[in-house]
C-alpha cells in the first residue's frame, strides 16, 4: 500500500517552479566561475566600480544579494501560499533577468549561460503568471 499522498497540480507547479531556480543558480554559479578564469575580469570588476561610483565590496554585496535571493526562491517557490507564490516568482524571475543582462559580459560563454538562464526564467514568470488556484 502507498502511503505517500498523490501528487496533485498544486505540488507540480511547486516543483517546477523550484527545480527551475535551482538550474538558474547553477547556471549563475557556472558563469561566475568560468569568468574567473579569464585574464583581465578582476579589472573589469575595478572598472565597472569606477564607472557606477559603487566599490568593490557594494558590487560584490550586490551580487550576494541576487544570489541569494534566487537561492531563496528555490524554498520559497515550495512553501510560500499560492497567491505570494506566484507574484513573488513572476518578480523576481524579472529581477534576475534584468540583473543577469545588467551586468551582461561580452564573453560567449557568458552570453550562453545567460540565455539558458533566461530561458528557464522566462519558463518561470510564465508558469506562475498562468497558474490558478484551482490547480490545488
Amino acid at each position: 500500500m502507498n502511503m505517500s499522498t498523490p501528487p496533485t497540480k498544486e505540488r507540480d507547479t511547486r516543483v517546477l517552479l523550484s527545480t527551475l531556480w535551482i538550474v538558474v543558480m547553477i547556471n549563475m554559479l557556472e558563469a561566475d566561475i568560468l569568468s574567473l578564469n579569464i585574464p583581465g575580469s578582476a579589472e573589469e570588476v575595478a572598472r565597472t566600480s569606477a564607472s557606477t561610483g559603487a566599490s568593490i565590496p557594494q558590487l560584490m554585496l550586490g551580487g550576494a544579494i541576487m544570489g541569494e535571493l534566487a537561492i531563496a526562491m528555490i524554498i520559497l517557490s515550495r512553501v510560500l501560499k499560492h497567491g505570494i507564490n506566484r507574484w513573488a516568482n513572476v518578480v523576481m524571475g524579472v529581477i534576475t533577468m534584468a540583473y543577469i543582462w545588467g551586468g551582461a559580459a561580452p564573453y560567449p560563454h557568458y552570453l550562453f549561460i545567460a540565455t539558458v538562464e533566461t530561458v528557464c526564467l522566462l519558463l518561470i514568470v510564465g508558469c506562475a503568471w498562468k497558474w490558478r488556484r484551482v490547480d490545488a
